[in-house]
């Protein structure tokens, strides 16, 4: 598969996603994580090379393969999947940022592997859509599972990630994502700095950005669709 279409659409998403900012009134940068997952390494090579700084990956033995068959490149690597435990100790220091933290399993383990100094950014994932096939701890239980990450000096809490129901109407697209807007206005108004709202993909970005997110993860509509 060739990507030489990516920098055209990277300048179509940019277009829209200023032109949600304005709906939504934002003013604030907006990190385009660029979803590589089911394509192979060229996809990463031309990311960079159309100017993305950040790659996604969901599953980290494949997001370590790309990693050591590009080598160095000018992008970071985020881990926006499902983490198992089993799996915490190779995710730990091979992803700029971990997205999906959700349970409290997962923090004690992440915690126990880091390296001493070196404290681990996470993001903590909210099940937004109370869908019960989607990742995330739900809206009641983020507050006590946020401040476990934050009572661990291994882990630095960044912010909260969320996927809103798979659906076409903006609606219940923005039920989602204004929830977690929501749940960062309150955090932040007892103190709690939540720096990033990572939310919003390929099929629902735009109404993401309008209700405040920080990061979209897109994949599909930079990329095209994924290897079988």
């Amino acid at each position: 598969m060739t990507y030489e279409g990516v920098a055209r659409r990277l300048a179509t998403v940019r277009d829209q996603i200023a032109r949600s900012q304005r709906v939504g009134g934002w003013t604030h940068d907006v990190t385009i994580v660029a979803v590589t997952k089911g394509h192979g390494p060229e996809a990463v090579q031309a990311a960079a090379a159309a100017g993305l700084t950040v790659v996604g990956e969901n599953r980290v033995q494949e997001a370590i393969a790309k990693q050591d068959h590009v080598g160095p490149t000018a992008v970071e690597w985020h881990l926006i999947g499902s983490l198992q435990r089993n799996k915490a100790r190779l995710a730990v220091g091979r992803f700029a940022l971990i997205h999906s933290v959700d349970r409290a399993e997962l923090v004690a383990e992440l915690a126990k592997r880091v390296a001493p100094g070196s404290p681990q950014p996470v993001l903590v994932e909210v099940n937004c859509s109370e869908e019960t096939q989607k990742g995330g701890v739900t809206v009641a239980g983020a507050r006590a599972l946020i401040d476990g990450v934050r009572a661990q000096p291994a882990l630095a809490f960044r912010g909260l990630m969320t996927m809103a129901a798979f659906s076409d109407d903006e609606r219940v697209q923005r039920s989602s994502f204004g929830l977690l807007r929501r749940l960062k206005e309150q955090l932040e108004s007892e103190g709690i700095a939540v720096p990033e709202l990572s939310m919003g993909m390929s099929g629902d970005y735009p109404v993401a950005v309008e209700e405040g997110a920080t990061m979209v993860r897109l994949g599909t509509i930079l990329f095209g669709e994924r290897q079988p």
